[in-house]
């Protein structure tokens, strides 16, 4: 017995990394515990010694050595116990650390059960479980179909490690661009943002600090190739890739890909930005029950509104002919928003002139004919004044009478 167990725990010692001292000292107190039982006496100190070089077991009560023939058998089945348990905890811990340092990487599982709509996964050294919420929409699955996922945490439980993983998180996609594309390995190509909605639609801004590598050429891949295997990866949710800019502008422009602005206005006191397109490019600016906005909304961090340039004219049209200012948004810059606040003359001046110049008092000016006006860009008296009749007549609506009339009631303010 003694020998043997000298050798168990060296083999312990080498195979499963167990501290053989750990083991010694766990022996001996459950040798203790179990020989306080055969010494009968609950009040005495009992300590069991396990000889280092030796494997010879003594115990001791209240100072002195106690012989038993029950000590034998005792000790071997305590020592068996303490073993196994010792090697589970250690296992248990290697798998933890393991796993703790592999936070923030993709790893491969095949499913093994369904647990009220979670999966859990076989990786092989231990269980791991993809969370219902972890789980993009649409995605099914079977036992034993295999599953790439983003290790989210690891947890220390009574049961040993629990490993959470997940697919609809953005890091899911951001490593899987690590992964395919080597220059953002390489730190070339830097990821700026990313907005997503899990299993429909994925939108991500680079950058490239090297001018000669185009960042978006470099996670697209030659024929798409590198984003064909995210794709897949994916299931199919659709991954657009922009070009990140320090200029906001340039930055919504790309962010609302495929639509194309035509006017970009921003008003940086409330982090608002105001976007006109064509009309036929409306509704790929915003997108599948508003995808496509919401998504560079979250992708800039700013707030869109986007419209289309009749939509914008007509509500100009509605504002100018109610006698309020024809566009909110050409009166919102910052820094005119703030001096307005002060209530100065000129402020007052020029709000006067607006609200003189209602279309509705002119007779034969109707709605149509403030709108062509206003599309035209004369949305305001000045703008109008410097017209000619002739001019005017050109615009759609408008005949030779009405436009002398209009050029008249300028004149007057």
């Amino acid at each position: 017995m003694n020998e043997e167990l000298l050798t168990i725990l060296d083999q312990m010692e080498r195979e499963k990394g167990i501290d053989k001292e750990l083991l010694f000292k766990a022996i001996e107190s459950a040798l203790a515990s179990a020989a306080k039982k055969i010494v009968g006496n609950k009040e005495a100190e009992v300590t069991a010694v396990i000889d280092r070089s030796t494997g010879q077991i003594t115990i001791m009560s209240e100072g002195k050595p106690v012989k038993s023939d029950e000590f034998g058998r005792i000790a071997a089945q305590t020592a068996k116990q303490v073993i196994i348990q010792k090697i589970r905890e250690a296992e248990r811990d290697i798998v933890l650390e393991d796993y703790t340092k592999r936070i923030g990487t993709i790893v491969n599982g095949s499913v093994h059960r369904f647990e009220k709509g979670d999966i859990v996964l076989d990786l092989g050294k231990t269980e791991a479980i993809l969370p219902r919420s972890q789980q993009c929409q649409g995605e099914r699955y079977k036992q034993g179909d295999r599953i790439r996922a983003y290790i989210l945490e690891v947890n220390k439980t009574s049961h040993g490690p629990q490993v959470v993983l997940t697919r609809s998180d953005v890091l899911f996609v951001k490593k899987l661009f690590e992964i395919e594309v080597p220059e953002i390995m390489d730190g070339i190509v830097e990821i700026k943002a990313i907005a997503r909605e899990p299993g429909e639609r994925t939108k991500l801004a680079v950058w490239s600090k090297d001018e000669k590598v185009d960042a978006v050429g470099a996670c697209v891949g030659m024929r798409g190739s590198r984003v064909k295997d995210i794709v897949n990866e994916l299931k199919g949710e659709r991954v657009d890739i922009v070009r990140w800019s320090d200029d906001i502008k340039e930055y919504v422009k790309a962010a609302l890909s495929p639509a194309e602005p035509l006017e970009v206005t921003i008003d940086k006191t409330s982090k608002h930005i105001a976007v006109m397109v064509a009309d036929d490019q409306l509704s790929i600016g915003i997108g599948k029950h508003g995808q496509n906005v919401r998504l560079a909304s979250r992708l800039i961090g700013w707030e869109i509104d986007i419209r289309g340039k009749e939509e914008k004219a007509k509500k100009a049209a509605e504002a100018l002919l109610a006698g309020e200012p024809a566009d909110k948004e050409e009166a919102g810059d910052p820094e005119t928003t703030a001096e307005k606040t002060t209530k100065t003359k000129e402020d007052s001046k020029i709000k006067d002139q607006k609200k003189a110049f209602n279309l509705i008092d002119i007779k034969g000016v109707g709605k149509k004919t403030a709108e062509a006006l206003i599309a035209a860009g004369y949305d305001t008296p000045e703008k109008i004044k410097i017209l000619t009749a002739e001019e005017l007549v050109k615009l759609e609506g408008v005949g030779k009478k009405t436009a002398e009339k209009i050029l008249k009631m300028v004149k007057n303010i």
